[in-house]
Parts: structure tokens; sequence; C-alpha cells
């Protein structure tokens, strides 16, 4: 499901920083400036600038569906990495980790299906610390049986620590690099709005 900001479809987020008292670049005096959060898409990895509606407050780890069909938000906006707040920021990595945990069979499944890009570049290798040997490793496993958990993954492919952090490693680059060829769990507008 793609996290499309038309009026019928959620954008499920966990909120990364609540300022109550909006922007601090915003010049206009406190009380006119809405409050607004920084959230992360749990099923995209898309970054949004989301302003509240009057009254609502909000707090870092939150979940809230950041798209306009919600009550709480006033309007939406698809942002970069360089445009979180520092607070934002450096809870990113913790959400993203908490993203991973939640839903552990999602990305369990990433290494049972990932697929070649190109005849020299598996998706495999795109993870960090993740050559040739290592993916060739990984790809004989899946083949005797899928992959159940991260557990498994670790006791099964000899060489491969903490699957998790290095998948939570892969996303951060993702989110933080402008320039990356190839991205696999973030997806990113084309056109900003």
């Amino acid at each position: 499901m793609s996290e499309q900001q038309s009026g019928e479809e959620r954008v499920p987020a966990v909120v990364l920083d609540y300022l109550p008292h909006g922007r601090a670049d915003d010049d206009r005096p406190q009380h006119q400036k809405p409050a607004l959060a920084y959230a992360l898409g749990i099923e995209e990895f898309r970054l949004f600038e989301v302003t509240l509606e009057e009254d609502v407050s909000l707090t870092i780890t939150d979940r809230v569906d950041a798209d306009r069909s919600n009550d709480l938000v006033a309007s939406v906006r698809e942002i970069e990495y360089e445009d979180l707040s520092g607070a934002a920021q450096s809870e990113l990595e913790h959400a993203i980790r908490d993203v991973v945990e939640s839903d552990e069979r999602r990305f369990v499944d990433f290494y049972n299906d990932a697929q070649p890009i190109t005849l020299r570049l598996h998706q495999l290798n795109l993870l960090p610390g993740i050559g040739k040997k290592l993916r060739n490793n990984i790809l004989e496993e899946r083949k005797r049986k899928p992959f159940e958990s991260f557990e498994d993954l670790e006791e099964r492919v000899s060489g491969l620590h903490n699957p998790k952090e290095v998948l939570i490693e892969r996303v951060l680059e993702e989110l933080r690099e402008d320039d990356l060829k190839y991205r696999t769990f973030v997806r990113v507008e084309e056109q900003q709005q």
C-alpha cells in the first residue's frame, strides 16, 4: 500500500518531534503559529512535516495518520532529512528501530525475498557490510528454508551479525543521502508539492 496523500488513504506515521509553538523561523507572533510535528511514515519511511489543528497536542513516539483526512491534521508536507529539527533527527534511528521491531516479519521477508537489481548487483549487497560471500550464504540458506526471524537469520548465516541493525542502518542511509542510485526501503517523491 502506498503512502499517498489522497483523501481516502491512511498514512500511518510515528512522531519524531512536536513543536507546540511552531517553527522557530516563523516570524509571526507565537499565538498565530500553528503547532506542528515531524513524523516518519511507517510503511515507506517518508518524512513529513505535519501542521496540526488548534488545541492538538502530541508527544514523541505517538502514532498519527499523517494525511489530510485526519481530524487532527491541518496540512501535511513531505520533507527531506535536512528539513527535520535537530530533535527529530536524533529521534529518527529510534523510530526506525521501533518500526522494524514491531513488524519483524516484513523485514525478515526482505532477506527472504530480495532479488537481483542488475546482473552484478543484488538488493542484499545494498545492505551495509554484505558483500558477495555473505550474500551468497544468505541466498543458499533461504533456498533450504525461509527465514523465520532475525534470530533465525543470525543463527543460520555465519558472518551475519545483527541483521536487524544492518537494515536500520540502510534505512537511515536512504533517508540521509540525496544521491543514492538505489533505494529499497524509502520511497522519495520525484516532485515535491
